[in-house]
């Protein structure tokens, strides 16, 4: 079975280098890879530190594992950080992320790529985040006494693991030592499995939305533009989302404001989003010093790097992706005690389901029921502050888990 594993990751490391003569996503999964042996080599070659490997699939993953890696700097200068990707969205977007001391593509799980990262990296305690199984790389640490923990772990009934036929990959799981994993539902299903050593510590990402809210950072353009009015920040939207808001925008008569952070933001789409809107439209790249801001009733975000923190400035939340294959990021406008409106795919996402039975988020599936909902919340000011009370409770209880994972990781590399 392992070997029709790893014929089939060869076969996926084949098709995507003949997709890459003509997808540029592709082209930098295999060009990020190239000579990536020579690469870890020099990052490795004069290091005598302990060495503490993350490895996340993308971005998002990116996004819980990162409280643990500042957490781990902000302990303990004697570690070396080694961060991992496996797809194009995370590393080029965090290929110089400060706090790693080096970052690098993830080679093909084939046997003879794993063995010889494994081999050059030497790491002394591996993490891999939410749900990365790679059974060659977890079989060569298994068999070096390596520790492997997987963090913000979660499962589903769904997966392979815990189906009838799932006995081989049931394997991926006895190499793990430890689990942290963000709710009790995922501790049952390993319980089906005769797997205990878990411990249920929540998301490292509360975590990280509670950090950047602590921060206080200001965007003053969009300070100014809110002019302390009623606003509607809509964070990575897409164009099922847009084409909701844009419409109520046009046609309601209320004074509010619109931040619009669009998921693409090519000049393309966003000149396509403005060409959508009859009211004064600006963009944030366009603004300067002689920009009316306090006229504008929408404000178009066509960069990258700065939506957690423009949701300090709303007062209702739109998440996109909720009509397509799945929300974007709930928690960082969470944090600050918004009530949030998403689609109707949101299932698989463990925070979302929660903040709906809690009725501080809410799914749409029209424009009518989008209406409906903004004017009643915008309105109803005992309601925004029941909101706000019970998304903070439930931030705070689920946050800690950073410290769980960090302790118990400063407790095995401190003996070395």
């Amino acid at each position: 079975m392992r070997l029709l594993y790893t014929l089939s990751i060869s076969l996926y490391s084949l098709a995507i280098r003949l997709v890459s003569v003509k997808n540029q996503k592709a082209k930098l999964w295999v060009d990020g890879r190239k000579n990536w042996k020579q690469g870890l080599k020099n990052a490795m070659k004069n290091n005598t530190k302990p060495v503490v490997w993350v490895h996340c699939s993308s971005l998002g993953e990116f996004e819980q594992g990162r409280p643990v890696i500042e957490s781990i700097k902000e302990k303990s200068d004697n570690l070396f950080i080694l961060l991992t990707f496996f797809s194009p969205s995370g590393y080029e977007i965090r290929k110089k992320y400060a706090h790693a001391d080096y970052v690098c593509y993830l080679p093909s799980d084939t046997i003879t790529n794993s063995i010889n990262f494994v081999t050059i990296a030497n790491p002394t305690v591996a993490l891999f985040v939410k749900y990365e199984f790679w059974y060659n790389y977890l079989k060569v640490l298994k068999n070096r006494d390596i520790p492997v923990w997987l963090i913000s772990g979660i499962f589903r009934p769904s997966h392979h693991f815990f189906k009838w036929w799932g006995f081989w990959f049931r394997k991926q799981l006895n190499c793990f030592d430890h689990f942290f994993l963000q709710n009790q539902a995922s501790a049952q299903l390993l319980d089906r499995i005769n797997i205990k050593n878990y411990t249920i510590g929540g998301d490292t990402r509360f975590d990280r939305v509670i950090e950047v809210a602590k921060s206080g950072k200001e965007i003053e353009i969009a300070k100014t533009f809110k002019n302390n009015k009623f606003t509607i920040v809509a964070g990575s939207t897409w164009q099922a989302d847009e084409d909701i808001l844009t419409r109520y925008i046009n046609e309601s008569d209320n004074d509010f404001k619109y931040i619009i952070a669009p998921h693409e933001i090519d000049k393309e789409h966003v000149q396509q989003i403005v060409s959508k809107i009859s009211k004064k439209t600006i963009k944030y790249s366009e603004v300067n010093t002689n920009t009316d801001l306090l006229s504008a009733k929408v404000l178009i975000i066509d960069n990258i790097g700065m939506l957690s923190t423009l949701y300090r400035y709303a007062d209702l939340v739109m998440i996109g992706g909720g009509f397509g294959k799945g929300i974007h990021n709930i928690l960082e406008p969470a944090v600050f005690g918004i009530p949030i409106i998403i689609g109707p795919n949101y299932q698989k996402f463990n925070e979302a389901v929660e903040l709906v039975k809690r009725e501080t988020v809410f799914t749409i599936k029209s424009y009518n029921e989008f209406s409906e909902l903004v004017n009643n919340l915008s309105g109803d000011k005992v309601r925004l502050k029941k909101i706000f009370e019970t998304q903070n409770q439930y931030i705070k209880a689920m946050s800690g888990s950073t410290t769980i994972i960090v302790n118990k990781l400063l407790s095995i590399t401190e003996t070395l």
